[in-house]
């Protein structure tokens, strides 16, 4: 294998939109999902996540002599409720392939796959993008789907030592075999011209789009941060009116939607420096690098014809029956977007509120909390607010937190029937996290409950007053608004456990203010 030599200058770019004035961007994502079967593409080993290094391998996944492999009959079942769902066609009839190749995370040296004979092929799935902070307004993208193909993960490289996390400075490896043979399907598009100067806003809304449409598919968890959904950004620039396309590089394994964003966008700019200098695009795999936002080039890019194909020789081909396509096709669930904008009438949610719930991916939490009998207002500012903001503060998905629907509807009810305030919900919310119980026994246990007595609120009150003559003078002479500090030395008065808008009626009455 030849090792790239790329002069330093090669790393300069041009700004973006000089980029775009001269070249028309041409993308081709790949997107790896891992699948959530219980057990591996071949073999019966867990297919969990975070178990302990090496556990989870047998003779059939290592590669061993004489290890025969089996299909796992429900990651067939998944490609294909994937394939339905992407609007392709299902293949009558499909094999698995060997993918030659060395790599120490490949225990076999070869990847099974497919390669010409893939389960689901010539698809399409349309993209919303979003308006954009320079006001460029929304539009809908498709994008259409060359192939959705069944094969297996690989293990996963450990590289100790050095500053990059690279094979390249680091003191030694380590590889841990318990990805190796877990359910992947590997999603191609058709290369993708015509998005322009929002190319990358179109990448990063499709992978946004492919990752809620398999979430609703439940075939996989697709956390990126995880790994179990990678994206490999392939880039190409062409003169604009040309027809002819570029040569393209390949940026692997993007995990997360801003990055798929950013690289693309950092490519673009790069490979027109190089055609700028008239030189030409050398087609290799990039690496992305969050922390700088730039690529770095990795090895020569394979051709298909470099890994030597050939059908697998120990397994019998797929041949899934019509009937079972069409049983497959009836537990579809309903489109992600058209979900979205059926919950967002429903709700009364603004384009801007519906974003942050989905933001939040807090879709599905919304909906069950509302039908356990919160208002959909309440449900969205507990968990696109606090519990958002806790979750981004772990560093964890909303729905890890702890706190389910039933806590939230709960929670809203005793604020609704009078029992606490916003300030005292907070406290109970903090403990449900805490794990001290349901929102009414953390409110037991910590003694939160609203003084409803008149009595004990009026004489806080006219304390309060008379230690503020000067604000109850502005109140009486009509700045009503000066009454919020008062509200609030009458809240603290009474240790937080009292209704704002009650102290606030008695501090006007009081004072002989109209409301």
């Amino acid at each position: 294998m030849t090792i790239s030599t790329r002069p330093v200058h090669q790393e300069d770019t041009v700004p973006y939109d000089e980029a775009l004035s001269r070249y028309e961007p041409v993308m081709g994502l790949e997107v790896h999902v891992e699948l959530n079967t219980a057990t591996k593409m071949f073999c019966g080993c867990a297919a969990t996540f975070g178990a302990e290094p090496n556990t989870q391998t047998c003779p059939v996944c290592l590669g061993l002599p004489g290890a025969l492999p089996v299909v796992n009959a429900t990651a067939v079942e998944s490609a294909i409720r994937i394939g339905l769902a992407l609007n392709c066609t299902i293949a009558e009839w499909c094999r698995f392939a060997r993918k030659n190749y060395f790599y120490p995370d490949m225990p076999k040296n070869f990847q099974t796959s497919q390669y010409d004979e893939p389960i689901a092929f010539d698809g399409w799935i349309d993209v919303e993008v979003p308006a954009n902070e320079a006001g460029e307004p929304p539009f809908t993208f498709r994008v259409e789907v060359e192939r959705a193909h069944m094969e297996e993960d690989t293990g996963k490289s450990t590289h100790v030592g050095g500053s990059t996390g690279r094979i390249h400075g680091a003191d030694y490896s380590v590889v841990d075999y318990n990805r190796a043979g877990i359910p992947l399907i590997e999603i191609v598009t058709k290369p993708m011209l015509g998005a322009g100067d929002r190319a990358p806003e179109v990448a990063k809304a499709y992978v946004s789009t492919l990752r809620d449409l398999l979430r609703a598919l439940d075939v996989s968890d697709v956390r990126m941060e995880q790994g179990s959904m990678r994206c490999d950004a392939n880039v190409s620039l062409m003169p604009v009116g040309a027809e002819v396309l570029g040569t393209r590089t390949e940026t692997k394994n993007v995990n997360s939607l801003r990055s798929v964003e950013r690289a693309i966008r950092y490519e673009i700019t790069r490979h027109a420096a190089i055609l700028d200098a008239g030189e030409k695009i050398f087609q290799e795999t990039r690496h992305w690098h969050e922390d700088t936002g730039i690529t770095t080039a990795g090895r020569p890019k394979s051709d298909a014809d470099d890994y030597r194909y050939f059908p697998e020789p120990d397994l019998v081909p797929v041949a899934p029956s019509r009937e079972d396509v069409e049983r497959l096709r009836g537990t579809l669930p309903e489109n992600p977007a058209e979900r979205r904008r059926r919950l967002q009438a429903a709700w009364g949610y603004s384009d801007l509120e519906m974003r942050d719930v989905v933001n939040a991916g807090a879709v599905e939490v919304i909906q069950d909390t509302v039908a356990a009998g919160a208002s959909p207002a309440a449900a969205r500012k507990w968990w696109t607010g606090d519990l958002a903001r806790r979750a981004n503060a772990q560093g964890v998905a909303v729905t890890d937190l702890g706190v389910t629907p039933a806590h939230v509807a709960e929670l809203d009810g005793l604020v609704t029937g009078g029992r606490l305030n916003d300030s005292m919900a907070r406290q109970v919310l903090e403990g449900v996290v805490a794990g001290e119980g349901g929102p009414a026994e953390v409110a037991d246990a910590r003694g939160l409950e609203l003084v409803q007595d008149d009595g004990a609120l009026q004489a806080a009150v006219e304390k309060v007053l008379a230690a503020n003559p000067d604000v109850a003078e502005k109140v009486r002479g009509g700045k009503v608004q000066a009454a919020g500090a008062l509200i609030g030395q009458v809240m603290k008065e009474m240790r937080g456990q009292a209704d704002a808008a009650r102290a606030r009626e008695l501090i006007l009455a009081t004072l002989g203010v109209d409301a």
